[in-house]
């Protein structure tokens, strides 16, 4: 109990050590932002700009405060089991109108990668499929049958076809679990893009089976098989920079760690108990069922005492990504409507106050970029709401009282946002190469220019996605559902046309902003310009990040060594491709 004691002072003092150090610069930044505007005299919309640029600096500061933390710091190994594992687990795999030839072979090599292990006996896959389309849904039951031939699995992998899909894939997965999820001790829950190495599932449950309180163990997933810029540098993030601040973040989470709904192994009997997700009364998209799940069921897992844990460091765990903006903005914009939703669950009871701050700061997420667009709309019509100055504020003053010179606070507080942008990235840099980290990435110079590289991109379609953004959290406001659409798989090329016909609106507005900044502001015309001038050339943006390119930067260490299980697929996928597997479709078990 001391231990535990122990444990819980040192966390709440490293939270709020990040929290206090985040809000100091977040204020910093907004005294310093007013200091610059009252440098002229006192109007209300220096004081709208200042708290503006307040919250948009604290969600900056907080994600920065994380990167450094995740550098400083390294979580405690879990303990695990050796020799054999006993309990048995459940391998879901939720489909939802995918293609069942690409996802059933990623089942196959999962299952030939667990078998090397010596361990498949005691892992069954359960597919479970939510298609709506009749054409996609006969083209499962076809594979399904070459599957169970090709692996010889009869009675180790399961096809179901829910008839009706209430609660999407929190349904889906609810559904397995209330019905059949009293066969196994765990379930590893899957998305039908992911792939995980058969020695790191079993790795996950001896580590499990040793910490009898750990309800959810949460995996970093790399993204593979990219190859558009914008995949690729997606790609690169995801592994050269998202370890660090997966440490960071664990570090601040403590036992109320996060799930992000896949590449995940619960224990059952934990999750069943709960994670009973009610539908919010009235309509979508504030009403329903909650989108985004995976935070609330990790929030009910830690209110009833269980531990939810992040283990950055767990290899062998993949996914793949959108290779656009536009099907990125698409997937966000359900992202965005979970997020949101959350807003009604911040006074559920007998929730952690770390669950809590999780919502809000999912909420943030989505509201930051709005602040920044509300700064940047501010600043374009303070001089609507500034009074002519006066040079001679006292009665018979011989010389006039200029405003004092502020242009030196303005470019420090520039400086110190681009800093919270840029810091933490090029410091994870620094630390890759000099701890070697950096050698799968094609060594430590390689990994500083592709972070460069990364930096650059990410600027420049940073007004292209901020306006994405925007559109989504508007939508949800007026209340429009997202639906569950599903994710375009494969080749995300866009011509120019469609990227066009996706951003044109956002050329309208970049235009917009332009045009009122030189008629009411001129002086912001130049400062605009690395906003507006991204958001006018939207489409070329978006069609060129989404063609292939940058093939000496962006390495990661999974296109230098592809990963045995990635190699495994890749083999069966090109075998049952060419074989075409001609078999009528039959009845499922």
């Amino acid at each position: 109990m001391e231990r535990d004691a122990r444990r819980d002072a040192a966390l709440e003092l490293r939270r709020t050590a990040a929290l206090g150090l985040s809000l100091a610069l977040a204020a910093g930044a907004g005294l310093l932002f007013l200091q610059f505007g009252l440098a002229d005299g006192f109007d209300l919309m220096d004081v709208v700009r200042s708290v503006l640029i307040f919250g948009s600096t604290f969600w900056l500061a907080w994600g920065a405060v994380q990167g450094l933390a995740g550098l400083a710091w390294r979580a405690p190994a879990l303990p695990r089991v050796e020799g054999p594992i006993t309990g048995r687990t459940a391998i879901l795999v939720p489909v939802y109108n995918e293609d069942p030839v690409v996802t059933f072979a990623r089942i196959a090599a999962m299952d030939e990668s667990l078998a090397a292990t010596g361990q498949g006996a005691l892992f069954d896959f359960a597919i479970l499929s939510d298609t709506r389309d009749e054409a996609v849904a006969e083209a499962e039951q076809h594979w399904f049958l070459h599957l169970l031939d090709a692996r010889g699995a009869e009675g180790r992998i399961f096809y179901r076809r829910r008839a009706r899909n209430t609660g999407k894939k929190a349904g889906n997965v609810e559904d397995f679990i209330t019905t059949s999820g009293g066969a196994y001790d765990y379930a590893l829950i899957l998305d039908a893009d992911s792939l995980m190495e058969g020695a790191t599932i079993v790795e996950m449950v001896r580590r499990m089976e040793a910490v009898p309180d750990l309800g959810l163990l949460q995996t970093l997933p790399k993204i593979i098989r990219a190859r558009s810029r914008f995949g690729r540098a997606q790609q690169f993030s995801a592994s050269f920079f998202s370890p660090i601040f997966a440490r960071g973040l664990a570090l601040m989470a403590g036992r109320t760690g996060p799930f992000w709904g896949h590449n995940a192994l619960v224990r059952t009997q934990a999750f069943a108990s709960a994670c009973g997700l009610p539908a919010l009364s009235g309509q979508p998209p504030f009403g329903g069922h909650i989108l985004s799940h995976d935070y609330v069921e990790a929030a009910l897992l830690a209110r009833a005492g269980w531990l939810v844990r992040l283990d950055p460091d767990l290899e062998g765990s993949f996914e793949e990504g959108p290779e656009n903006i536009v099907d990125f903005a698409k997937r966000d914009r359900r992202w965005c409507q979970g997020n949101l939703q959350h807003g009604r669950l911040l006074d559920a009871p007998g929730l952690r106050p770390w669950s809590r701050f999780v919502f809000l700061q999912g909420i943030l997420a989505y509201v930051a970029p709005l602040l920044w667009l509300g700064f940047i709309l501010a600043s374009i019509a303070a001089p609507l709401f500034v009074a002519a100055p006066n040079y001679f504020p006292e009665p018979y003053l011989l010389f006039p009282v200029f405003p004092s010179n502020e242009t030196s606070k303005a470019m420090g507080l520039a400086f110190g946002v681009f800093g919270l942008l840029l810091l933490p990235k090029l410091m994870i840099a620094a630390e890759a190469a000099m701890t070697g980290r950096a050698r799968p990435f094609g060594g430590g110079l390689r990994g500083a220019v592709s972070t460069l590289w990364e930096l650059a991109l990410s600027s420049l379609i940073a007004p292209v996605m901020l306006m994405f953004t925007t559109r989504s959290v508007l939508q949800v406001l007026m209340r429009i559902d997202a639906g569950w659409p599903p994710n375009n798989r494969g080749d995300g090329t866009l011509s120019l046309s469609d990227a066009w016909i996706a951003s044109r609106w956002i050329v309208a507005t970049g235009l917009l902003l332009l045009g009122a900044s030189w008629a009411l502001a001129p002086e912001l015309v130049l400062w605009l310009l690395p906003v507006s001038l991204p958001m006018m050339a939207a489409p070329l943006l978006i069609a060129w990040t989404s063609r292939p390119g940058a093939r000496g930067l962006l390495r990661t260490g999974t296109e230098g060594t592809t990963p045995e299980v990635v190699a495994t697929h890749d083999h069966i996928l090109a075998a049952w491709q060419a074989a075409g597997a001609r078999r009528e479709p039959a009845l499922t078990v």
